[in-house]
């Protein structure tokens, strides 16, 4: 299978491209002609392709021209429209980082132009693919923890201080909401089965940061249509010298009382005195590796990949209302019916 990595400008896209080079059935070919307009230091381009030791083109119409199968779209946020439809028009299937888009007016231009291509949408949200959360999921749909009543999520980090473009709202759209809100609200779309969000609330700072241009710290709170409420603390909160292992939780309860799930529990914990900061080696399954083989296995079996485009739809509806929460001081109202 021929892939295509569009972009580095994400840091989940070193792991990807290592993975997918260490795959023995996939072709990998990458472009990040966007490196030469970030700032200095920041690794990206042919260099890093170097580095990576995979293969590279300079522009992405080189990369689309090469036909693959499946493109990879890890650029900035604000930029994943105009990636996903080139791929989409080159007829690959498309794993879209997260979020998928930076409204929903683009979310939705992004599924329907897969739609209308013939080819799979599938969003980067790869801790779904925990055994912790899929157990959670699996006893949830067969009835054995009764109803969910409540949920609160963390999903804290530090500033994404090795890619300025995280902390630039033209090209991130947001600060923390955008980046850390869409995880959690994914996981509990799919713990809840779809059942769609009707009411979100959100306030958000950058008291740690008051240099940021965008907000660093966020408190988001959904509500349900089967009345299910959802806390998110969606905070950058950690210090520069912490670990920036794990930080993503649930705590659920329900009928059958409290819940609790970490997906990145499995580590071993330590600090460094040389390099003075936390350290954490995961032990754990890979959950990037689990989310690939799933989009490259739905794109030879011709199946639908979940999460799908409509999953980035009303995680990208969430967050926008988040942000028109925070504006106008206001809890702010979703149509039910989603989309």
């Amino acid at each position: 299978m021929k892939v295509a990595l569009m972009s580095f400008a994400h840091t989940h896209a070193l792991g990807y491209a290592r993975l997918l080079a260490a795959m023995p059935d996939v072709e990998l070919l990458t472009s990040d002609p966007d490196a030469a307009t970030r700032p200095a230091g920041e690794s990206g381009g042919a260099t890093l392709a170097a580095e990576l030791g995979v293969d590279y083109v300079d522009t992405y119409d080189e990369l689309l021209a090469w036909g693959p199968d499946a493109v990879v779209v890890c650029s900035e946020n604000t930029r994943h429209r105009a990636h996903v439809e080139a791929a989409a028009a080159a007829g690959a299937a498309v794993l879209c980082e997260k979020p998928l888009a930076t409204s929903v007016a683009d979310a939705e231009a992004m599924v329907d132009a897969c739609a209308a291509a013939g080819v799979p949408l599938m969003v980067a949200f790869p801790v779904r693919f925990s055994p912790a959360f899929t157990d959670l999921r699996e006893q949830h749909l067969a009835g054995t923890i009764g109803k969910i009543h409540a949920i609160t999520g963390t999903n804290n980090g530090q500033v994404p201080a090795a890619r300025a473009w995280f902390t630039d709202p033209a090209l991130a759209g947001g600060g923390a909401m955008t980046d850390h809100t869409v995880h959690l609200a994914d996981l509990v779309d799919a713990l809840l089965d779809g059942v769609p969000a009707v009411r979100v609330h959100a306030t958000a700072n950058n008291l740690l940061h008051p240099d940021a241009a965008v907000e660093t710290a966020g408190i988001v709170t959904v509500t349900y249509a089967d009345g299910t409420n959802l806390t998110i603390d969606c905070s950058w909160s950690r210090p520069a010298s912490h670990s920036i292992w794990g930080g993503l939780t649930l705590s659920v309860v329900s009928d059958a009382g409290l819940i609790d799930v970490d997906p990145f529990a499995p580590r071993v914990s330590g600090w460094s005195e040389l390099a003075a900061n936390e350290l954490a080696l995961g032990y754990g399954p890979n959950l990037d590796e689990t989310l690939l083989a799933t989009f490259l296995d739905a794109v030879r079996t011709g199946a639908t990949p979940q999460p799908d485009g409509q999953v980035g739809i009303r995680t990208t509806a969430i967050v926008e209302a988040a942000y028109r929460s925070w504006r106008e001081g206001r809890a702010v109202e979703l149509s039910p019916a989603g989309r």
